[in-house]
């Protein structure tokens, strides 16, 4: 099945990019003669000019340099790699390895046979251990700059005509960038909340979280999202007494649910506390600490809670604001995110977005993904990103992955489906390592077997997920994954096991 869906992928993909309908053309003014002005000659003009240098932004011009096309890349932070790389996915990911080592060493090792006398945290090692792994991938980027020629301007960049971008640089000069397309890939800032001032020292963003400087005694967190539970999972294990407080009624509230309540009772476990379909009525920073008064979302009695620091991780918003974009007439959403049509194109010729500032999930591996397919098409080539196909991970311990659709999805779109799943607890990995906390999920169409969803809460859940990440993009069926041989033993095998579950049964349990 999987190879024939290949077939019918490729013949999918070239009807799509033989095909343009009139009414798109007229409404993004996508015409032949506006694509040739991608390869109009100019010495001092560029093909390409990549406004933002995260994720999207850099992989779109190193993409795009490769691909023989003059690039130019506008940076305003002066070090590459935007947020996920500066503060946000990398540094994130070096403090939850760093204090799962450290809870590791302190409540494990012993049952191990590693016995220590005392184990203490280092917070300033800890956090330049950090600033190192940043140091060195921000620095890498300029390699990969400088190997495929790609122009680097540092500075803030904004469009005064859809050919030119005005650079104020951070040696206080002014120079004008031109290029025949632009792409605008300045990504997300963090979304704050009425009434809640970021001071980055008591009441914090993730940026300040990354960077306390002592451990807070009590935590809270205002938002049991992907950021909020990483974050508060890291304090957490460094001796902080987290609170989350969440408006919705649910942590993660795109997570399956059936995942969802086995991933919060794990957390709690971890003596992580939820304050669930609670509001934040008003914040109080003139003691010393931080004082929170919350009330129930449907409305009641309030109470006050007491905190050292308080994450504000509400979300994020599209960084769109002083592009410029009124001034040329790109046309934006009542969120401020970018409209674009199925090639990235804006309804300005020659302008186009990707990444945060367009619809679609706000994950750094999306927007690397709309920087190649964007350049792609404007260098006359195919391109495809699938927003239903594009995984995401909660990277605590354990960690949560998921592609595909969930098991509320699914009934809601009225299919009909069959479900399978395995328990880390019967794998023999997990439990050598001791280590079998989680499940693999697989949901699967009933008639046909293609799959459609795949939810994991494994240790490693990041990394296993992508075999069910290929899988899903070629309609593959639950068999065709049950029917491979998985090296033994693995973490890998739940999801054979998973897999043989959902078309026939599994073997060990």
């Amino acid at each position: 099945m999987a190879l024939a869906s290949l077939a019918r992928r490729k013949a999918y993909l070239l009807s799509r990019n033989l095909s343009n309908s009139p009414a798109d053309a007229l409404k993004y003014s996508f015409s032949l003669s506006n694509f040739s002005r991608g390869f109009a000659s100019g010495s001092e003009e560029n093909d390409v000019v990549v406004i933002g240098g995260g994720p999207g932004g850099y992989v779109a011009a190193i993409k795009a340099a490769q691909l023989g096309l003059k690039t130019t890349c506008i940076e305003k932070r002066g070090t590459l790699g935007g947020t996920c790389l500066n503060v946000g996915c990398i540094p994130s990911k070096a403090l939850l390895h760093s204090s799962h080592m450290y809870h590791e060493a302190k409540h494990s090792f012993a049952s191990h046979g590693v016995k220590l006398s005392s184990v203490e945290v280092d917070l300033p090692a800890m956090m330049a251990q950090k600033d190192k792994a940043v140091s060195n991938l921000t620095r890498g980027i300029e390699g990969l700059f400088k190997k495929n020629k790609v122009n680097y301007v540092k500075g803030y960049g904004k469009l005064i005509s859809p050919s030119e971008v005005s650079v104020d640089t951070l040696e206080g000069e002014n120079t004008v960038v031109k290029g025949k397309n632009i792409i605008i890939a300045t990504g997300s800032d963090v979304k704050s909340l009425p009434g809640i001032t970021i001071d980055e020292k008591r009441i914090v963003s993730s940026t300040g979280a990354l960077a306390l400087s002592e451990v807070p005694k009590k935590l809270i967190v205002i938002g049991a999202g992907y950021i909020g539970l990483e974050m508060g999972s890291v304090w957490g294990r460094l001796g902080s007494e987290v609170t989350v407080v969440e408006f919705a009624p649910d942590i993660v509230p795109t997570m399956d649910a059936e995942i969802r309540k086995q991933f919060q009772r794990s957390l709690e476990k971890q003596k992580m506390k939820f304050m669930l379909k609670t509001k934040v009525v008003s914040v109080d920073t003139t003691g010393n600490g931080v004082k929170l008064t919350v009330e129930p979302a449907a409305g009641g009695d309030q109470t006050t809670l007491e905190a050292d620091v308080v994450l504000v991780s509400a979300g994020r918003t599209p960084f769109t604001s002083g592009l410029g974009l009124d001034k040329i007439g790109v046309e934006t959403d009542k969120v401020g995110r970018i409209l674009v049509n199925d090639r990235f194109a804006t309804n300005v010729a020659g302008v186009y977005a990707i990444g945060d500032v367009i619809p679609g999930p706000m994950l750094a591996h999306k927007a690397e993904e709309d920087g190649v397919a964007c350049v792609e098409f404007i260098a006359g080539k195919h391109g495809h990103v699938d927003y239903d196909k594009v995984p995401g991970v909660v990277y605590t311990h354990p960690e949560v992955a998921s592609v595909g659709k969930t098991e509320e999805q699914a009934k809601e779109l009225g299919l009909n489906y069959r479900v399978g799943k395995f328990p880390f607890l019967a794998n023999s990995r997990a439990k050598a390592i001791d280590d079998a906390e989680g499940i693999v999920k697989i949901l699967a169409d009933k008639e046909t077997d293609k799959i459609l969803g795949v939810h994991i809460m494994a240790p490693n859940a990041g990394e296993l997920i992508h075999e069910a990440v290929l899988a899903i993009n070629y309609d593959a069926a639950s068999e065709d994954i049950a029917r491979v041989c998985h090296a033994h033993p693995t973490m890998s095998e739940a999801l054979k096991e998973a897999a043989m579950a959902t078309y026939d049964k599994p073997i060990h349990i």
